[in-house]
């Protein structure tokens, strides 16, 4: 059996940095995209999904080769199933993400339960999408990625004394590291997106994990500690306030 699909040739590859080839592109559509998926109905589904749409696609049915591929670079985004023969997709995820941070990785998969999302936003991934997904939504996802790379106005955003470089995803308070896991990173971007509004816990969920409001879950809530705790310096706490029966509020005066 083929373990890897013929990519189109031509196509734009991106520097050794891992910065994506489309954010130079003219036309997002073109961009390379590298598929990791062992179910061969579902890699060809896909590749002929995206490939109709005008993307170049190549894949690697098994995670030895997947990471081979992926830490080669030359590709605009990666798509990329958890549960892999020869290596598991998190660890793939964990290596794309340390070698080329600013290569978007949208994890396709089974497992659908809340803890494997957030294992996969933590280890690095920028979106999730549970089997079986729609390939119209897989294509909106990609070109989203893609367009937020392309079309960012500024590589870094500022707000209540905190400073993120986007490409790097470094955080500083007041000049001082701070070490955030990827949920938290991208919790903390909506934040300052939305600086001095309150944001609603439904807003928040749906934004950072990808899914409706549930009840029963207080995952918001705990990483806004997590967010606070690291944030928060000696005497001068994290400026994410508490707005009671709404949500949560960057910046502004209690």
């Amino acid at each position: 059996m083929k373990t890897v699909a013929d990519s189109r040739s031509g196509s734009a590859a991106s520097g050794p940095d891992g910065v994506p080839a489309a954010s130079t592109a003219t036309a997002l559509d073109t961009a390379r995209v590298l598929l990791i998926e062992d179910e061969p109905g579902i890699v060809d589904f896909v590749r002929r999904g995206l490939e109709a749409e005008g993307f170049a696609v190549e894949a690697a049915m098994d995670g030895i080769e997947g990471e081979r591929l992926a830490l080669g670079g030359g590709f605009d985004a990666i798509v990329l199933d958890l549960m892999l023969p020869g290596r598991g997709g998190l660890e793939i995820l964990r290596a794309v993400r340390q070698a080329m941070p600013r290569v978007p990785v949208i994890v396709l998969t089974a497992r659908g339960e809340v803890e494997d999302r957030v294992e996969g936003l933590d280890a690095g991934a920028v979106d999730y999408l549970v089997k079986p997904f729609s390939m119209a939504e897989l294509v909106a996802r990609i070109r989203a990625q893609l367009r937020a790379i392309a079309h960012a106005s500024t590589s870094t955003l500022s707000a209540a004394g905190i400073d993120v470089e986007l490409l790097t995803r470094e955080v500083r308070r007041d000049g001082r590291v701070v070490t955030l896991s990827s949920t938290e990173f991208e919790l903390l971007i909506h934040l300052m997106r939305h600086q001095g509004q309150a944001v609603s816990r439904e807003q928040i969920l749906s934004s950072v994990w990808g899914y409706e409001h549930d009840p029963a879950t207080n995952v918001v809530d705990v990483y806004v500690g997590y967010l606070r705790r690291k944030l928060g310096l000696p005497g001068d706490p994290a400026p994410i306030f508490t707005v009671r029966a709404v949500g949560y509020r960057l910046g502004g005066t209690r």
